[in-house]
């Protein structure tokens, strides 16, 4: 299998995920309980993991969050403005939009 490493995480959502559940006052159990009930079986245990960067996550299961916590795909990868940090946007080569908008040079 291989290993995910993003600057030294597995995903770039955890923290947003972590954030947004916690203004929920939402526990880590129940997360995962919405989460199940869309096909996204997480337990507590990987959920947890989720936030601290630890696992992976999938498409699906990114969108299961999304839906989960009523925030947008988009908020959940640091994407809208003003919400992206330097180290989440590192790969793009400039830092600007191309021509077609979307940050990502050709």
């Amino acid at each position: 299998m291989k290993i995910y490493d993003y600057n030294g995480k597995s995903n770039i959502s955890g923290a947003r995920i972590r954030r947004r559940r916690r203004a929920l006052k939402l526990s880590q159990s129940e997360l995962a309980a919405r989460l199940q009930l869309q096909n996204a079986m997480l337990d507590q245990k990987a959920v947890s993991r989720v936030e601290k960067g630890e696992r992976f996550v999938a498409d699906f299961e990114l969108l299961a969050f999304s839906r989960a916590l009523n925030l947008s795909l988009e908020a959940l990868l640091g994407l809208e403005e003003g919400l992206a940090s330097p180290s989440d946007c590192d790969t793009m080569s400039s830092g600007r939009p191309d021509s077609h908008g979307t940050g990502l040079a050709e």
